[in-house]
């Protein structure tokens, strides 16, 4: 599976408009879909919602620079051991935020973005996973 980095940017170009209602609409997906990670976050989650629009956007802006972006992941891979975050919480995530930018991308959602998005959070997860692991080691 391989990512097409133009598919992710202006996939999220057109999710992007749509702000804060992106991350509000992930974190209802997630919590429906698996209320097991609940516990992880704050009962007030608008701080958080904030920090993952702002991540998302650095992510994508980051696409191409290979050193920042594997850098962020890593420290975001170590601040969420902390917060309790294990291995198997990221798949979970990772199919939240698909069906959040299918959601919004809407007719322009197709198979090979689906498949870009796919590759790409297989990097951030086990970027995030591995360096999670080594901090807590």
């Amino acid at each position: 599976m391989t990512a097409d980095l133009s598919l992710i940017r202006s996939s999220f170009t057109l999710v992007e408009p749509h702000g804060t209602q992106v991350t509000a609409y992930f974190y209802d997906h997630l919590f429906a879909n698996h209320p097991e990670v609940r516990p992880l976050f704050a009962a007030h989650i608008g701080e958080q919602r904030d920090r993952l629009w702002a991540a998302l956007g650095a992510l994508v802006a980051n696409i191409e620079n290979t050193e920042t972006l594997i850098g962020m992941l890593q420290n975001l891979g170590r601040r969420h051991v902390g917060y309790g975050a294990l291995a198997e919480h990221y798949p979970a995530v990772g199919a939240s935020l698909i069906a959040t930018l299918q959601h919004y991308a809407g007719d322009a959602w197709t198979p090979a973005v689906e498949e870009s998005w796919t590759a790409v959070y297989g990097v951030i997860s086990g970027t995030m996973v591995a360096a999670g692991d080594a901090a807590s080691h």
